[in-house]
Parts: C-alpha cells; sequence; structure tokens
C-alpha cells in the first residue's frame, strides 16, 4: 500500500535541450599517473614532477564549487536557478542561519544514535534524497546511480516524475532501496491511475504529490539560455497522447496527525538537527545530491551524505542530544541580529 506524508518545501525539476545531452555531462578531466622515480634521482627534484593530490571534499559547498566547474553553464544554470528574482532560494538558506542552537554538556554521549523511522519505515538518519529530475545531465547513469548511493547509506530516495532513467531501471539497480514517488498530477485522469498502478507494482512505498505549481515559475535563467522547459523535456515515464519560517506553522497546523519533512536549504548538519528541533520529521536534500553526481557519481552521492550525516552526529553530541527522539524545540534559540 502506498503511504502519504507531508513534504514542506519547494521541489525544482530541470531537463536539456536538444544536444544538451553532451554539453551536460561531467567534463571529467584525466591525469598522468604519477612519473616513476629512477634510481640515484635527487629526490627533491623527483618530488617536483609528482602531481600533488586533489584535495578531500569535506563540505557541501566544496562539492557546488566542483560542479559548476564540471558542468556546462546551461546545465548548471537548470541546477541553481530559481524562478524570479531567486529569493526564496536564497532565503531557504539564510533562514537557517538565524536559529542557534543551546549547547548541552555533562551528558553521557558517548554512544549517539542518528536512526529513526518515517511513514514505518527504518532508515540510518534523517536526512533523505528530495524529488529532482535529470539527473542524467549531471551524471551519465543518472538516477541509478542516485538510487545506489541512497542504498548504500539506507536511506529513501524520491524519485522525480522528470527522471531520467525508466523506474524499472532505477528499481533494479537498486532492489532493496527505500523509495518514494513524486508526481505532478496530470489532467489526463487515467494517465495518474495507471503511473501511480505502475509505481505500486514496482515497490515504491509512498507517493510525494507536488501541489504549488499551477504553472511553470519565471526561470529567468531558463529564458536567457533559450531553453524552453514545457517542449524539451524527454520523459522516460511520463507518456500522453497529447503533452522556511512556514516549518513552524505546518507543524503547529497538522497537530502531530501527520509527519512533517522538510525539503529547502540544507546545507550542513546544524541545519538538519535545527528542522528536526522545530518539528520536522526528516530533511530531504536536492542540489547537493546533484553537486556529489557531477563530482564523482555514486561515490559522490555517497559522501554528500556522509558529510552531512557525520555533521547531523556532531551536532547532536555537542547538543546533548543521545537520539533522535531527544531533539526538542528547547534546543533553538533565535538570533537578534
Amino acid at each position: 500500500m502506498l503511504r502519504s506524508g507531508l513534504l514542506l518545501g519547494h521541489f525544482w525539476e530541470f531537463g536539456a535541450e536538444e544536444g544538451d545531452e553532451v554539453a551536460g555531462t561531467p567534463r571529467i578531466m584525466t591525469t598522468a599517473s604519477w612519473p616513476q622515480v629512477e634510481e640515484n634521482t635527487d629526490m627533491a627534484t623527483a618530488s617536483k614532477r609528482q602531481k600533488t593530490p586533489e584535495m578531500p571534499f569535506v563540505c557541501l559547498t566544496d562539492f557546488q564549487a566542483q560542479a559548476r566547474e564540471r558542468l556546462s553553464k546551461t546545465t548548471w544554470d537548470y541546477i541553481e536557478g530559481g524562478a524570479g528574482e531567486g529569493f526564496t532560494k536564497e532565503d531557504n538558506i539564510a533562514a537557517f542561519k538565524k536559529i542557534r542552537l543551546r549547547p548541552r554538556y555533562l551528558k553521557d554521549v558517548s554512544e549517539v544514535d542518528t536512526r529513526t523511522i518515517i511513514q514505518g519505515e527504518k532508515i540510518s538518519a534523517p536526512i533523505c534524497i528530495s524529488p529532482t529530475g535529470f539527473h542524467c545531465l549531471a551524471w551519465p547513469d543518472g538516477e541509478m546511480s542516485t538510487a545506489r548511493a541512497a542504498q548504500a547509506a539506507d536511506i529513501c530516495y524520491i524519485t522525480s516524475t522528470y527522471a531520467s532513467c525508466t523506474l524499472e531501471d532505477i528499481v533494479a539497480t537498486a532492489p532493496r532501496g527505500l523509495r518514494w514517488f513524486q508526481l505532478y498530477v496530470q489532467r489526463d485522469r487515467q494517465l495518474n491511475k495507471q503511473l501511480i498502478q505502475r509505481v505500486e507494482s514496482l515497490g515504491f512505498k509512498a507517493l510525494v504529490i507536488t501541489v504549488d505549481v499551477p504553472i511553470t515559475g519565471n526561470r529567468r535563467h531558463d529564458i536567457r539560455n533559450q531553453v524552453d522547459l514545457k517542449t524539451n523535456l524527454l520523459l522516460k515515464d511520463l507518456r500522453s497522447p497529447k503533452e522556511i519560517d512556514a516549518l513552524t506553522e505546518v507543524v503547529a497546523a497538522v497537530k502531530g496527525k501527520i509527519e512533517v519533512y522538510l525539503d529547502g536549504g540544507i546545507r550542513t548538519g546544524n541545519d538538519v538537527l535545527k528542522s528536526l528541533a522545530l518539528g520536522a520529521k526528516c530533511v530531504f536534500l536536492g542540489r547537493p545530491i546533484l553537486w556529489g553526481l557531477a563530482c564523482k557519481g555514486e561515490r559522490g552521492v555517497e559522501e554528500v551524505l556522509n558529510i552531512l550525516k557525520n555533521e547531523f552526529h556532531t551536532s547532536m553530541t555537542l547538543t546533548g542530544c543521545r537520539s533522535v527522539a531527544e531533539i526538542n524545540r528547547d534546543l533553538i534559540q533565535f538570533s537578534r541580529l
């Protein structure tokens, strides 16, 4: 049976114009193998000949910077662009900076457990993957790499209606993964029914229904790049014959009757903890997943998730929370700045 819940956030999708499947693939730089040092060669000279190892990725913004270098401008604008002036996207990030966490000391935090349960399913941490479209623009295997990384991390992956891989391929590559499906409700009710029946038969456990997109937003980057999303989205699974501060308000409104999830602006483990303290059951990542995918494919997505998990574990430890159940509103204070 498919379950339902409330996911608070703005989901965005991006598509490709004709020919962009080439321009949008990662530009992977090849490097020569390390030079062999001949006998009796001066070591100082040899060290200069050796290529300096790449710096490790230590935070999500490291992946962001590298992804921008690897992707074409058109693809990068799809991923990073927002609608209109884009201030909502910036506000999502800035909102977390207004919140301060109260540390808790002299508590036994020798063991901290980040595991939780969403819709009756156990996950390793309240950090999951939100629906974003056309992952093949960031990496050749697209959503298949994302699904494998989610399965390895033991978290939930919401597959987008606008996935660039077929649902069957996504399921086959990560058969044990927890997967939900994001649905744009179509005017053709029969098409909606067929798609829902299909994802249910493939083992998707819940539907995530987008309700805040009655029309496509005014995406200025796409207009400048002369990209028409309405005519250039090539869908694998959708076939038709013709074609923020809000968190606390939502939590208060539902009164514990349904689980509330947050998408948008999550960049650090502190952001995750703040979201849960304000009442979210779990958070979902969009752009950071695509940054990781663009940089290293499946391994990049795994690294993004691991970085955020480790940061979240540290945040829990410093606030004296030994389990997710101990995270509450008392940890929060709002900055007076």
